[in-house]
């Protein structure tokens, strides 16, 4: 789960990480409050959105073509820029062509900025450990930097046994080249991120860029944070972060029943049970020529409401063709889905083929329930076979 830059600084804030004095605002007058309790200006108007490269992005309809982070010299402004960003359209190279709409703001008070560094406390997978990562090309995408020059960019693994130490801290603030007080801010700042990405269940806490001021001090002036969902039980005060307007709405619908489901660009609406099964499918799929619409695990425990629920939301997808269930019953009855896609497909108008590949525990008995259903679906034994017939169901219907 992704939160807001301010929601990431405040919750840092409670780490002793040090970040500007800022506010947040859903309308223009709550913008220019919030600038009215920081003090005298410069002030910095950020559009909050879940995507980065806010401010070299752009409003739809803007023929000045300013960004969602923006310097304010006085209250009007700060009104004048709350205005002309809440309610737009923001387009970076992070939202794609449709953009976000924004509907919150934080204001922030200015930053003598000297230097910008980039730091990050991630979960690396590669190496089953938190992966501290620096770099002296603060601003850019990380992405960028790794792939344009490698060798800027400082990795250091921390041990779970030991967790974070001074040498680890000594050697990010070197490795950035700071030195002496400044040093030593840094390594509390460090210290911080990573006790916030242990203690918040996070998979990743990003600043970027990490300022050193003017007067040496360092400050976190941009924060990107995301939690663990499967950690959110841990944590009801974050899952009220959560921000649905950010999301897929089909996602948020699939999260409501506690389906895995991420929207794809594809064609062929997939419905299985494990991830390892569903990424097979999808990968099968992709094989005979066509493009999976979706990757969708319904678990191994999943009732008929549940596997209703699934299939209303791949048939939700108007660029859906063609649906292939594909269920190995272990724990998981054949019977229980086969209820379900008889339930859903009566209740909807399945105008699109749809191919159901059934093993394991009844088998028999949800195959007997497909048949007697009376509805056209098709049923497949292989999971080659099942990819092949719907993909080939498909094209002729095309």
């Amino acid at each position: 789960m992704n939160v807001h830059e301010y929601q990431a600084k405040e919750l840092l804030r409670g780490f002793g990480v040090a970040v500007p004095r800022g506010g947040a605002a859903f309308s223009v007058d709550e913008a220019v409050a919030a600038a009215g309790s920081i003090g005298g200006g410069p002030w910095v108007v950020k559009a909050q959105i879940h995507a980065g490269g806010r401010g070299a992005g752009r409003f739809e309809g803007d023929p000045e073509g300013k960004g969602g982070v923006r310097l304010a010299g006085s209250l009007d402004e700060v009104r004048a820029h709350a205005g002309a960003m809440l309610g737009g359209v923001l387009v970076t190279k992070q939202t794609g062509r449709t953009g976000r709409t924004v509907r919150r703001l934080y204001v922030e008070e200015g930053c003598d900025i000297a230097h910008e560094h980039y730091v990050a406390m991630l979960v690396d997978r590669g190496t089953g450990r938190v992966m501290a990562m620096a770099s002296t090309e603060g601003g850019m995408d990380i992405e960028q930097v790794a792939e344009e020059s490698p060798d800027r960019i400082l990795t250091l693994p921390i041990d779970p046994a030991t967790g974070f130490r001074p040498f680890h801290a000594r050697r990010l603030a070197f490795g950035l080249g700071l030195s002496g007080e400044t040093a030593r801010a840094g390594a509390g700042l460090f210290a911080g991120l990573y006790r916030a990405l242990v203690e918040l269940d996070a998979s990743i806490v990003e600043v970027n860029p990490l300022v050193v001021t003017g007067a040496g001090g360092v400050v976190a002036l941009d924060a990107k944070m995301s939690l663990d969902d499967n950690a959110l039980y841990r944590h009801p005060e974050l899952e009220a972060l959560r921000d649905e307007d950010e999301e897929d709405p089909t996602e948020v619908e699939a999260s409501r029943h506690d389906l895995n489901y991420v929207a794809l660009d594809g064609e062929i609406g997939c419905m299985v049970n494990g991830a390892g099964l569903a990424m097979a499918t999808m990968d099968i799929i992709k094989l005979h020529g066509s493009e999976p619409a979706n990757f969708l695990d319904v678990g191994g425990n999943a009732t008929r409401e549940r596997v209703t629920a699934a299939f209303k939301i791949i048939l939700s997808d108007p660029n859906v063709k063609g649906i292939l269930v594909n269920i190995f019953g272990g724990i998981m009855r054949c019977d229980v889905v086969a209820e379900g896609v008889v339930a859903a497909a009566r209740e909807v108008d399945l105008a699109v083929p749809l191919v159901v590949r059934l093993e394991g525990t009844n088998v028999e008995k949800g195959k007997s329930i497909l048949s007697a259903s009376g509805l056209p679906i098709l049923s497949a034994d292989g999971l080659e076979g099942a990819a092949r017939k719907v993909v080939e169901a498909v094209r002729g219907a095309g």
